[in-house]
């Protein structure tokens, strides 16, 4: 199944992502995960949210360059090995991992690793053939990750 991210190019300046979150606030966007990429006086905003392709749209209306990217969900196991098993399959069907980030659903239990691939098609054929579960882009964006603590 097929997510999708919003990749914002920005200028390493102070200020940059308070400018989209606001722009999101004030729409009713929840964010529900971020990356924050810098090189010099560039980066990127990687970032899930509840209805990224209204996000989009509004971000673009807004003068901000977003990208929609597609991206795939893998959900693994959170114990050691379980990412390396992905990444080694990957890399031995010569499909590259251009961009990625994970966090953990449930501690010892389940995780999820989202990956910007240079082949979606043949990721998501791989990650059949061996089993991997994905998420949707509804899934991905109403998950909710640490639900069981009392916090």
């Amino acid at each position: 199944m097929i997510a999708y991210q919003l990749t914002i190019p920005t200028q390493n300046t102070p200020g940059k992502l308070a400018e989209v979150s606001g722009i999101l606030a004030g729409e009713k966007i929840n964010i529900r995960a971020i990356t924050i990429s810098s090189f010099g006086e560039h980066g990127f905003f990687n970032i899930l949210v509840d209805d990224p392709k209204l996000a989009h749209k509004i971000l673009t209306r807004k003068g901000i360059a977003a990208n929609l990217t597609p991206v795939i969900a893998v959900i693994l196991d959170d114990k050691p090995g379980s990412m390396d098993r992905l990444v080694r399959l990957l890399a031995d069907q010569q499909i590259n991992i251009e961009n990625a980030y994970g966090f953990v659903i449930e501690s010892n239990k389940t995780a999820v690793f989202v990956i910007d691939v240079s082949d979606l098609e043949g990721t998501q054929k791989v990650l059949k053939e061996h089993k991997f579960k994905t998420l949707s882009a509804e899934a991905l964006a109403t998950i909710e990750p640490f639900h069981y603590l009392k916090y």
